[in-house]
């Protein structure tokens, strides 16, 4: 028998309960957590990181390994040792002589004004009739002014920390921001994910191949992808394996057989590892892949182990579908922002239960390709990589950029702004696709060329049924594209050959398209330019009507 116990101890039933699991962030939760947060440190060169600023995700699993993956390069990559310094500057009291920030008194800007569109009002007449201006100073933040000084949540940055070094981040209060996105739109299924900013998507896959890829090494894409993503690769001794198309885009299938029967000896190169895929409006033929298409890639994925680059610069110009003969009044707007997530295809970020997706996201085609300014997203480990790769070469993107960014999306339109600007952008890049079907409806012969109307992103990929050329036993498939490119120049029309964009450059095609764009042109001018480019077609097949 067990001694009597000096104090009574009264035995209490188990809780049984479901604990309370936080729920995801939502656009109006985000003041919420910015208060309970406190002031956010944000001054010159500040160390920053994403898990300041994501909810809380105890109850999510952590994200694999894969540094079995990553290049000797990569794996070999120390911090910055100055950058590391910095950490110290926060100490209050301290001053510093050991780091080469120079003093902002030597700046030689002493504001920046830029007038923004006010919300719900964003066309370029509009803005210039009633946009916002908003002003940045160099020493806002210690004349105690609010103006790119203190924000809800308690950012504050000014001119003197925008245009000083920065950390291999990019700015705190930036970071928030995507952060605070990422979240909202993706919510990452896993625990450790992060955030941090690059110089745009392009130096984004630089990084991730280096990251990712010895020389000699193959990585799998789309057969006709981005010709950056292929141009990138090939100095870097990687050459680029085309997984064949179909109107959705990658087939998985396609993909898994590739892998399961891949020959060391005959490739000459190890089985691949890694993946690059645009999967909504891919460049340069507009598919998006569908939620089915995206769990099956993910499946194949996760059976080889592969590490998915997902390149989403399109992912908001997700589109209506298209009505034959472009009429018909536009769709209303979605009633809510949650509405207009919902509608959006689910992202491969938001299916990652193994952090094995590199997510690249810009503010090239939303906002301006001329900021340089996106962000990745990963698991922390790949995050930290990402950062080490940053610190020694393009450090941060422009202290400007950021600050006019940061500025414009968070301090004058917010969370909801922002994806009231995104779902305007929708509709205007919705009309102009209309207008380009519209016309080749009108002007391209049935016979000759054909297309599959995109559901995202700024590109209509045109196939060329080049059997019906009268010289087919006379002239080979390269030589009937270059006579179509140069006649269309002749004609003052200019659209890019599908053999620009093959990941396999050198292997036989046996199929012929041209890339047209609808983002830039006017209305009329596509007309035009679609007109232009029927009547060089008719004359290259020599068809008289």
């Amino acid at each position: 028998m067990a001694p009597p116990t000096a104090v009574a101890i009264h035995a209490t039933a188990p809780d049984l309960s479901t604990p309370t699991l936080p729920g995801p962030l939502t656009i109006g939760g985000v003041a919420k957590r910015r208060g309970a947060s406190g002031k956010l440190n944000g001054g010159v060169a500040a160390t920053t990181s994403s898990d300041l600023f994501k909810g809380a995700a105890c109850h999510k699993q952590k994200a694999k390994k894969w540094d079995h993956h990553m290049s000797a390069e990569s794996r070999s990559r120390e911090p910055s040792t100055l950058k590391r310094a910095a950490s110290y500057l926060k100490a209050p009291g301290l001053i510093s002589l050991g780091g080469g920030l120079p003093s902002s008194e030597n700046f030689p800007i002493e504001h920046l004004e830029v007038k923004v569109p006010a919300i719900g009002h964003f066309s370029e007449e509009e803005t210039k009739q009633s946009g916002v201006i908003l002003r940045a100073g160099k020493h806002d933040l210690a004349e105690g002014k609010s103006i790119y000084g203190e924000s809800e949540g308690g950012a504050a940055v000014n001119l003197s920390i925008a245009l000083n070094y920065g950390q291999g981040t990019g700015s705190a209060q930036l970071l928030r921001f995507v952060t605070e996105h990422t979240e909202i739109v993706h919510k990452p299924p896993y625990q450790d994910w992060q955030c941090t900013l690059t110089v745009g998507s392009t130096s984004s896959l630089d990084i991730a191949y280096r990251i990712f890829t010895e020389p000699g090494d193959c990585i799998l894409t789309e057969e006709y992808t981005f010709s950056t993503a292929v141009e990138t690769a090939a100095p870097m001794g990687v050459r680029t394996i085309g997984i064949r198309m179909d109107e959705q885009g990658l087939i998985p299938s396609e993909m898994d057989e590739i892998l399961s029967n891949w020959d060391e000896m005959e490739r000459r190169a190890k089985k691949p590892v890694l993946l690059y895929t645009v999967p909504s409006g891919q460049n340069p033929t507009g598919a998006t892949q569908g939620l089915e298409r995206r769990q099956e890639l993910y499946k194949v994925a996760q059976k080889h182990d592969l590490y998915i680059i997902e390149d989403e610069p399109y992912y908001f110009l997700q589109m209506d579908p298209y009505t034959v003969g472009g009429g018909g009044p536009p769709s209303p707007p979605p009633a809510t922002h949650e509405d207009f997530l919902k509608a959006l295809v689910p992202s491969l970020l938001n299916m990652d239960v193994d952090g094995r997706v590199m997510r690249l996201d810009s503010f090239s085609k939303v906002i301006a390709p001329g900021s340089r300014v996106a962000w990745v997203t990963a698991s922390e480990e790949v995050i930290e990589r990402v950062i080490r790769h940053n610190e020694v070469s393009t450090q941060n993107p422009s202290g400007i950029s950021q600050l006019i960014i940061w500025k414009l999306l968070d301090e004058s339109w917010g969370h909801a702004g922002y994806m009231d600007w995104l779902i305007h952008l929708r509709r205007e890049y919705t009309k102009r696709r209309n207008v380009i079907l519209k016309a080749c409806e009108d002007h391209l012969l049935a016979r000759i060329a054909s297309w599959n109307p995109p559901a995202a992103g700024m590109f209509l990929w045109i196939k060329i049924n080049w059997a019906e050329h009268p010289d087919i036993g006379h002239k080979d498939l390269t030589t009937i594209e270059n006579d179509i490119f140069r006649a269309s120049i002749e004609r003052g029309v200019l659209l890019s050959p599908g053999s620009w964009f093959r990941a396999e450059r050198h292997a036989a095609h046996k199929e012929l398209f041209f890339r047209a764009t609808f983002a830039a042109a006017e209305s009329e001018q596509m007309g035009e330019a679609i007109r232009r480019f029927g009547e060089t077609l008719r004359v290259v097949f020599r068809v008289s009507e």
